[in-house]
């Protein structure tokens, strides 16, 4: 996120000795660990938040391509079966012609 090197964080160290002072320097060390803390975990919680309603919103969509595919294949199975009993309509109509002749 942020590049702070070395050099950086004990030029941050300085300052802050030097304005906070050694006495209360500690303190304020553990507060701004204890905020940092809490703010990474807020964001680590966010993320996973985030990530969960993208799954869920790709089950979703891989249940709705599952249905338009499940009523695909039942219109093919109906087309199906109206070209069998035509075909057995036609062989019937076939067997009765030759029968009448």
């Amino acid at each position: 996120m942020f590049d702070i090197g070395f050099w950086e964080l004990c030029l941050v160290g300085l300052i802050s000795l030097l304005v906070i002072g050694p006495e209360r320097l500690p303190k304020a060390a553990r507060i701004a660990g204890y905020w940092l803390g809490k703010s990474r975990s807020i964001v680590a919680n966010v993320k996973s938040e985030i990530k969960e309603e993208l799954q869920a919103e790709e089950m979703r969509q891989i249940i709705k391509q599952q249905s338009e595919l499940e009523e695909f294949h039942k219109a093919l199975q109906q087309g199906e079966n109206m070209i069998k009993d035509v075909a057995s309509s036609v062989t019937e109509t076939g067997k009765t012609n030759k029968k009448s002749d």
